[in-house]
């Protein structure tokens, strides 16, 4: 007579013998130990690349003649590269392998951030950051998507908040190295310190993916550290994920722009790089605004948003997947970054009131981020996965492009950013609120993990 896989509700019927609940954790923790530390890692060196221009934004603007509104505008051309190639780049992946498309990925950005170290003029500067989001384009989504090779859906807020810890640890690590290296390599060997934070950053990034190469598997079937009984498992389990999910999708990419409700999902995304904006870019400048000068110590106090958010990410996302409720848990986060938003200005010439506000965006990036990214897989079937996500990716990025440059703007014709704030507070209410209401519980289809 059939079993089914314990401690997993709507399991897929099969011949095989059931395993124990404890059997079954012992699967994923063995998967879990094997995959994400990797990934942690390469996220954390991307997103250190990704953002290092934001500590090295005074000496560089010195250097090159950059205004806040130059400086926004080269931050915000990184997305027009990223926002091209993010669906190719999924696809291409569903055909070639994670292990390959990774593996290219890390390389080519790590050798366009060494390349950096030698731009003269604002041109250059563009024209880099065209080049660096093009290549890195299709890394985050790649992963998300890496991801649902893995893991079913009742465990993915949670696996997916700690591959986004890497953001945080980013930011943790990232800004006391980056303010080292602007601070002690000063000159070095005739260099400008911005030029040492570019090449020392982007090195690592060339050896990660020489090391994906040979480390990373294309999925479960091709890891032979799994047991053929541990490979079926995996497969019944995302089988059945499958299984329970909503038919009436469309299975081509064509089918995704003509639905709706895609629409809300990445209006609702487009809120995360906003307050992502923020966060990675202007936090640095934010800070030094508010009294603190040293630029080691920037540096310093500039992890603490990101510690603040992680610890609130990894709250959120264990409570998310117990009660499998996604889009209030992504709602409420937007809602505490617009309040971080809406205070900041008022509070602008006190240091430590900046960064508590700076912490409330810290909360609504890493919540918001971690809750978000459960949602298309939960509502795509996995012909569509690839594509979908990829897709709501790169459109959900426009708003990392207007941002910076909406701020950069202000800041150079105002000397503030308070407006550019009051209209990302908005646009983050009703980004949440879009979710809550354009996408009905019942559209995202996940397994209860008992």
């Amino acid at each position: 007579m059939p079993t089914i896989v314990q401690g997993f509700a709507g399991a897929a019927s099969t011949d095989q013998p059931a395993q124990s609940l404890e059997q079954i954790e012992s699967i994923y923790r063995k998967i879990t130990l094997r995959v994400i530390p990797f990934l942690f890692i390469c996220w954390v060196i991307n997103y250190i690349d990704r953002v290092n221009v934001g500590f090295a934004r005074i000496p560089l603007s010195k250097d090159l003649g950059l205004t806040d509104a130059a400086y926004g505008l080269g931050v915000g051309l990184f997305f027009i590269g990223y926002i091209l190639f993010e669906v190719p780049s999924n696809i291409v992946m569903e055909r070639i392998g994670a292990r390959k498309t990774i593996t290219r990925i890390m390389i080519l950005w790590g050798a366009i951030s060494c390349s950096m170290t030698f731009i003269t003029s604002p041109m250059h500067f563009y024209i880099a950051r065209i080049l660096l989001g093009a290549s890195e384009a299709g890394f985050y989504p790649g992963i998300i998507l890496y991801l649902t090779y893995w893991f079913p859906s009742g465990r993915r807020a949670r696996i997916t908040s700690r591959f986004l810890l890497a953001i945080a640890v980013s930011g943790i690590v990232g800004g006391p190295i980056s303010g080292w290296i602007l601070h002690n390599m000063v000159g070095t060997w005739g260099f400008k310190n911005w030029q040492w934070l570019f090449v020392l950053e982007g090195i690592p990034a060339i050896l990660a993916g020489i090391f994906a190469y040979f480390y990373l598997e294309d999925g479960p079937n091709h890891a032979k550290w799994l047991t053929q009984e541990e490979r079926d498992l995996i497969a019944r389990n995302l089988q059945a994920d499958e299984n329970v999910k909503s038919h009436s999708k469309g299975h081509q990419f064509f089918d995704l722009l003509r639905d709706p409700r895609v629409y809300v999902i990445i209006a609702g995304y487009t809120v995360v790089p906003l307050i992502g904006t923020v966060l990675n870019y202007w936090t640095a400048s934010i800070i030094r605004q508010s009294g603190i000068q040293n630029i080691w110590h920037v540096g310093l106090l500039s992890a603490i948003p990101f510690i603040i958010g992680a610890a609130a990410m990894l709250i959120n996302a264990r409570h998310s997947d117990r009660t499998l409720e996604r889009r209030w848990h992504f709602a409420v986060a937007t809602f505490i970054g617009a309040t971080g938003c809406v205070l900041l200005p008022f509070v602008s010439t006190n240091w430590v009131l900046s960064i508590a506000c700076l912490g409330l965006v810290g909360i609504s990036y890493f919540c918001g981020t971690g809750t978000f990214w459960t949602i298309p897989p939960a509502y795509f079937s996995g012909a569509t996965a690839a594509a979908g996500i990829a897709l709501i990716s790169s459109m959900g990025q426009f708003g990392s492009l207007l941002a910076p440059m909406l701020l950069g703007w202000l800041k150079t014709h105002s000397n503030n950013i308070a407006t550019g704030l009051y209209v990302i507070a908005a646009i983050s209410v009703v980004g949440g609120l879009i979710v809550v209401i354009g996408i009905p519980k019942s559209a995202l289809r996940e397994r209860r993990i008992e």
